[in-house]
């Protein structure tokens, strides 16, 4: 397959070899298990469970609300120590509503849903429906719910499923393990993707980097004649979905656009496998890999973990810290998020659990703009970072917005590269935040308008009746009225 280059683009330090021959380990069921009713973007779920309520593994324990919302499942049976309110794994540390899980130590899964044993036999409401029932997300690291994205194929037409086996995050190598080690579920679950996107094309798109992983996974698709495993530069941030799209096709998204207007719909390959389990037999999505990792780990592993457990667990598997970390990370060290804690709890979104160094992370106090251009020319968004950030620091929101900041990706690029050590990255997502919640005030506002407008058209409809009415009736009867009141 001919591959076109993405502009831009950088090439960190990829640390992958402290966890990449490590094999995948099950951690040990933990004492308490903590699952938030948010683990995805959407709507909370609601609560379905009672404090000392008894619960097997697999029981729906928080139903979704809407149709961006997902369902949040027991990891293991046992007894509902409390519905409450625990830190959330964001640099914030807000409280969040949270369903705490004392396990019982069988681990028996309670009643699962029929697996569907051909799932080429059915339509693609019956696999999405599936997939929003087991409570799948984008196992990425976005956590936007898998069966909308399958929906997909009712509005656009689909011409390719892209599995995004690129993970082009430094230090994590959960992706590449879930491909060596459990290559025919990937493919199983992205052929039932496929089939429910009506999509002819299969792509697995998987760096360079990982010679093992790109050999076993052709293998496994070798079987299948709209399946392709393709081999993409190890180059970050490759395995964002608009510029894999972009390799891929040689298209652009547009703006605004979503690349499922391009034809493409793109899948995690971690997904995919929690595809193949929920619709094969019928498991949801209560488990999934971690890389936990950083010099300041004393073992880094790939961790198999249930939801729940916390960060504290998975440290103390891989035998704690070698010495205190800089800077604890959810995710990889570009695009993941500061961690308030060790004991907040593992989410379907985690990728990765990494313990820095103060040698890792480089930090310093940022010195001013030299004006080097080095941040423009690594944007692969084309962007010209060091413009948009000079209009955030005097709060020109709109004038950042027209130079392109809502087309950012986040990725963290143009930090990493400039010599001056600007966060500029976070001048982006604080911009960002804040004209996001800009727009929600303003619809906030508009629907307070409309409501109000409503209403007083209503109101002067119903006087008006009222006078008609009035008009309508002989005077004497009004007059009888009127002595009557």
């Amino acid at each position: 397959m001919k591959l076109f280059p993405i502009r831009g683009g950088i090439h960190p330090q990829y640390r992958k070899e402290l966890t990449g021959d490590c094999a995948i380990e099950a951690l040990p069921l933990p004492n308490r298990l903590y699952i938030p009713l948010q683990q995805h973007i959407g709507v909370p779920a609601e609560v379905l469970v009672s404090e000392g309520d008894l619960v097997s593994k697999g029981q729906v324990i928080a139903r979704r609300q809407g149709p961006v919302s997902v369902n949040q499942h027991a990891p293991t049976s046992g007894r509902v120590a409390a519905v409450t309110e625990i830190p959330a794994p964001h640099p914030s540390g807000l409280p969040q509503p949270t369903i705490v899980i004392e396990p019982d130590g069988a681990d028996t899964w309670g009643t699962l849903a029929e697996p569907i044993t051909d799932p080429f036999a059915v339509d693609a409401q019956t696999i999405e429906a599936r997939v929003a029932e087991c409570g799948i997300v984008g196992m990425g690291g976005a956590g936007f719910p898998s069966a909308v994205k399958l929906n997909l194929g009712i509005r656009h037409r689909i011409e390719t499923l892209l599995i995004n086996g690129a993970e082009c995050e430094p230090y994590l190598t959960c992706d590449d393990r879930v491909m060596r080690e459990h290559a025919d579920e990937v493919i199983d679950g992205a052929r039932i993707m496929a089939h429910a996107l009506h999509a002819p094309k299969i792509v697995v798109a998987i760096e360079e980097n990982k010679p093992q992983a790109l050999a076993i996974m052709t293998a496994a698709a070798q079987a299948h004649t709209n399946m392709e495993v393709v081999a993409v530069p190890a180059k970050y941030p490759m395995g964002s979905e608009r510029h894999l799209t972009l390799a891929i096709t040689g298209r652009e998204t547009p703006a605004r656009k979503l690349t499922a207007d391009l034809g493409v719909v793109v899948h995690n390959v971690a997904t995919a496998r929690a595809v193949h389990h929920a619709v094969r037999h019928g498991r949801p999505l209560v488990a999934r890999v971690v890389t936990v990792s950083g010099q300041a780990m004393r073992t880094p592993k790939n961790v198999e973990a249930p939801i729940g457990a916390t960060v504290s667990d998975l440290i103390a598997f891989c035998g704690g810290f070698a010495q205190r970390p800089e800077r604890l990370v959810q995710g990889g060290p570009m695009m993941g998020a500061l961690l308030p804690g060790t004991d907040v709890p593992v989410v379907k979104s985690t990728s990765g659990i990494l313990a820095l160094t103060a040698e890792e992370i480089n930090d310093r106090p940022a010195d001013p703009c030299v004006r080097c251009g080095s941040c423009v020319a690594i944007c692969a968004c084309g962007l010209v970072p060091v413009e948009i950030a000079a209009h955030v620091r005097h709060d020109d929101l709109e004038g950042a917005a027209r130079l392109g900041l809502m087309d950012c990706v986040s990725c963290g690029s143009c930090s990493w590269v400039c010599p001056s050590h600007i966060p500029l990255v976070h001048y982006f997502n604080y911009a960002k935040g804040a004209l996001n919640a800009q727009e929600r005030e303003r619809r906030k506002s508009e629907r307070t308008k409309t409501l109000v407008e409503a209403r007083a058209a209503r109101v002067e409809r119903i006087a008006a009746q009222r006078a008609a009415n009035l008009a309508r009736k002989p005077k004497a009867a009004v007059g009888a009225e009127e002595v009557g009141a």
